[in-house]
């Protein structure tokens, strides 16, 4: 009996993961070390199934959104690309206030689209906590929590991924990293938020950005320490760690702060890192040279797979912020300049990887039948391997 139990949960694993090249045993939404944030904020970016095409040309596989937008869920369908799809801070108060609603929002906007669109992941809410108006504080665990019971109410709990990202403002006393904690003002809703994350095996997810960082103290900080660049670094006594980069010593920070609060093997993730290449006068920084440099030597440091010194064994995960400019944000000149493509498709600046030489829809819908091709050939891999194992199954009732 026990035997046939799991065949039943075999095959319905199977249901799930047909029509995907991977089969996802289990809530995770980040494969290897390398994302990207695609933002949409602009009117001149190309549509989303010419982004699609540009996406698996430079060998990005995962990806996230800040919404849930059907015609970005439909073009992704069948290509092979990991999602995280975002819930609007403007959705946190009618998702927490009732699992209906949360139940709804699920449905229309993840379940309605698997298998065929590999969505990993559900962000809930973007740097709620740590905001000048903890308006949102209150009702971001409980919207958590719905979004999640509406998941395991459609069994898609070991599927589909929930997060929540933070800025590096719910931190205080992150230098040296071994004197950081939570911000006292996100005390009373971060643990609790902890402590569920940890029970359904979530990770922190962080947005860290050296280049603001360097901007708040431009004479206290060596630009080449923020630009993984060769630098003397930075020591931490209390640790007896030399940091060599500022992305480093930010998520080793972002680990101290957890297990003061009692999380030591949570693990964390960037959700947003990059550096602007153009900015205001009061933004020297953000120069092409140095978003080239810090983006290159990014990927060098991601590529590498390894942790960071007091968390090794954990190799570094992140997304890059972003994969265009997005000319209609509000704020300074920087926040309108950290994308790696230009709308046609081709390198902003040159990072390490390819981009496409053409932007005719005739060479990408072309590339796009290729790329979903490529995927129905990997689900029916999958799915005669899982013939066979089924076959050995049975001869041995």
């Amino acid at each position: 009996m026990r035997r046939g139990r799991l065949l039943v949960q075999f095959l319905y694993l199977l249901l799930l993961c047909c029509d995907d090249p991977i089969v996802a045993w289990a809530a995770e939404a980040f494969i290897g070390t390398y994302g990207i944030n695609y933002g949409r904020l602009a009117d001149n970016i190309p549509s989303p199934d010419k982004v699609v095409t540009l996406l698996r040309a430079a060998k990005i596989r995962n990806v996230r959104i800040y919404d849930a937008d059907h015609t970005v869920l439909t073009a992704f369908s069948g290509t092979g690309l990991d999602l995280v799809v975002g819930l609007p801070n403007g959705n946190l108060k009618d998702v927490n206030a009732s699992e209906d609603n949360a139940l709804d929002w699920v449905k229309d906007n993840v379940q309605s689209f698997l298998p065929d669109t590999r969505i990993r992941g559900i962000a809930v809410g973007n740097e709620v906590l740590g905001a000048s108006s903890n308006e949102l504080g209150g009702v971001l665990l409980g919207a958590v929590k719905n979004v999640y019971s509406a998941l395991k109410k459609l069994n898609l709990d070991k599927v589909v991924q929930i997060t929540t990202a933070h800025s590096t403002a719910v931190l205080a006393n992150s230098y040296p990293p071994s004197s950081c904690k939570f911000n006292d003002n996100v005390d009373q809703y971060m643990k609790p938020l902890l402590e569920f994350f940890q029970e359904i095996g979530s990770p922190f997810c962080l947005n860290a950005y050296p280049f603001l960082a360097y901007l708040s103290d431009p004479g206290n900080i060596d630009v080449n320490y923020a630009l993984f660049q060769k630098t003397q670094g930075i020591y931490d006594q209390k640790n007896d760690v030399r940091y060599d980069n500022m992305l480093d010593a930010i998520i080793d920070a972002t680990y101290v702060a957890l297990e003061d609060a009692g999380f030591k093997k949570m693990e964390v993730i960037v959700t947003e890192t990059g550096w602007a290449s153009k900015g205001d006068s009061n933004e020297a920084a953000a120069t092409v040279d140095n978003a080239r440099t810090y983006n290159y030597n990014l990927r060098k440091r991601l590529a590498l797979r390894k942790g960071t010194p007091l968390r090794p064994k954990h190799a570094l995960k992140a997304y890059i912020f972003a994969l265009f400019n997005e000319d209609q944000k509000p704020g300074p000149t920087s926040e309108r300049n950290y994308g790696l493509f230009k709308p046609d498709g081709s390198l902003a600046y040159d990072i390490g990887f390819p981009a496409l030489k053409s932007s005719s829809a005739t060479s990408l819908r072309g590339s796009l039948k290729v790329i979903r091709a490529r995927a129905c050939i990997g689900s029916n891999v999958v799915v005669h391997a899982a013939s066979t194992i089924i076959l050995i199954l049975f001869s041995r009732f």
